[in-house]
């Protein structure tokens, strides 16, 4: 428990000081105008209050990752802590505050239009069928997982009951997709968020009152996983492609783009941007120290459960036990509600995606269902592979998170090239060089020895990940150096 207050402590700490840094090297402009304002369209560029925009933003990005990811990743022991912090304060917080001041200085541009911006037209063609086949995977996973927890909750987990309440879901999905931003998703998302933030406030008071002997980061990092099933995978690179969303996630960088057309303000960028993540990974945190008592400290037995429960079931089985039956019904809620909302905001950020890039005009209603009828079929036939195949929802997660990691790559490298040639200050680009290089690393060796990818032996992770850091490293100083110094006007 230890470890697990100290890392609570560090990511406040890593928004005071590590945020305010980032914040600087970018420059946020307080006069002037944003999309919401210079943009106002009544569908999609509106203005709403800023608390309104942060917790919108922070349902958004939450979804399952930061707690099904976390409950998978704590598997792996304390290491899992410690990437959720420093993959957040380092990576994550800036990877999704930069992608959404970017898009905001952007005209609140798509992540398509702000990779051939700064990659070139063939990264922005590739990047805009890689969003697209991503949200494709979040809509079918945000969806398999609440239908199977409300199927659960019903007392009717089988086929039948998950298509069932995957089909509620989906009408769900058409409605907010294609109504205007302030008309649902503005309206009901703040009281669905705080549901989510009450759970996890909820499970931490229980953790506190509890004190249970959970593994600390100084009784070693190696992996703990072969206890509880988890065999052949190493810590690099699969713990950081198992926790994603609670560190860092490319998916966040397709969300930003919808709450950089409502912020008022470039200096509520930090509260937003950067807060939700914070935020995001206090939730992982939680879940991550919740599940280690599940799976190292007798917290199965406790609960009525086997160490071979897959996420959703520790999920269920932990909210009842511990929050009771209010309690818990409404932490499920909270569990529930987090992915359907990044569900049909997936849905829409892919709308409006291939919408941009095809020049057609989304005030009319046909014009929408022109772009979303297309969208939900695909996701539906994922679904249905979901529910057919029994071990569907890990595979379907592990291409998830792969995916989802490798557009925090792209990312990460249209900030990085951003910041070299319009930053202030000299090497700011270092904030995000790193992190793209270590990304690369992590999203190139794992594809190559995973059996999902190219199945490599694992003897040659060492290199691969050495290997493709030094190379990107190296890469990109050449690039910089043939550049010349970068102009320090803003774009």
């Amino acid at each position: 428990m230890v470890s697990f207050l100290l890392c609570i402590l560090a990511l406040v700490a890593g928004y005071g000081l590590y945020g305010a840094f980032v914040e600087r090297v970018f420059g946020p402009d307080p006069e002037r105008p944003t999309p919401a304002v210079s943009k106002a369209d009544g569908v999609d560029f509106i203005p709403m209050p800023t608390w309104k925009v942060f917790m919108i933003q922070f349902l958004n990005i939450a979804g399952t990752g930061p707690i099904f990811g976390a409950i998978m990743g704590a598997k792996f022991g304390p290491a899992s802590y410690l990437w959720i912090v420093l993959g957040c304060i380092f990576a994550g917080a800036v990877h999704d505050y930069l992608s959404g001041m970017l898009s905001v200085r952007h005209g609140g541009a798509g992540l398509p239009e702000l990779v051939g911006s700064y990659l070139g037209n063939g990264t922005k063609k590739v990047m805009l069928v890689f969003s697209v086949i991503l949200l494709l995977l979040v809509g079918a996973v945000f969806v398999y997982s609440p239908a199977l927890i409300l199927g659960d909750m019903a007392g009717d987990g089988g086929r039948g009951s998950i298509m069932l309440w995957a089909g509620v879901i989906f009408a769900y999905y058409v409605i907010a997709t294609l109504l205007p931003i302030d008309k649902i998703i503005g309206r009901i998302y703040p009281a669905f968020a705080g549901a989510l933030l009450f759970m996890a406030a909820a499970l931490l008071v229980c953790l506190l009152v509890k004190w249970p002997s959970l593994p600390e980061i100084w009784g070693g990092l190696q992996n703990r996983g072969p206890s509880v099933g988890l065999t052949g995978q190493s810590i690099f690179p699969c713990l950081f492609i198992t926790i994603a969303c609670g560190a860092i996630s490319g998916f966040h960088a397709t969300q930003s783009p919808l709450m950089a057309r409502c912020i008022k303000s470039e200096k509520l960028g930090r509260p937003i941007f950067y807060g939700a993540m914070i935020t995001e990974g206090m939730v992982a945190l939680i879940w991550a120290a919740v599940a280690s008592w599940f799976f190292f400290d007798g917290g199965a037995a406790a609960v009525g459960s086997d160490l071979g429960a897959a996420a959703p079931a520790v999920v269920t089985k932990v909210s009842r036990a511990w929050l009771g039956v209010l309690g818990g019904i409404l932490a499920l809620l909270g569990v529930v509600a987090a992915p359907i909302t990044s569900g049909d905001t997936a849905f829409r950020s892919a709308r409006l995606i291939i919408a941009d890039f095809l020049k057609l005009d989304q005030k009319p209603v046909h014009n929408r269902l022109l772009v979303s009828i297309p969208l939900f079929i695909g996701a539906a036939v994922l679904l249905w592979f979901n529910v057919a195949n029994a071990n569907g929802f890990n595979i379907i997660w592990r291409y998830f998170g792969w995916a989802n990691q490798t557009l925090s790559v792209f990312t990460l490298w249209t900030v990085t090239v951003y910041l070299a040639l319009h930053a202030r200050r000299k090497l700011s680009y270092l904030v995000t060089l790193l992190p793209a290089c270590f990304m690369t690393a992590v999203c190139l060796t794992f594809i190559c020895i995973d059996k999902t990818g190219f199945g490599l032996p694992a003897a040659l992770t060492p290199w691969l990940g050495c290997g493709t850091f030094l190379v990107s490293l190296t890469l990109f100083f050449l690039w910089h150096s043939r550049r010349g110094a970068a102009s320090p006007t803003a774009a």
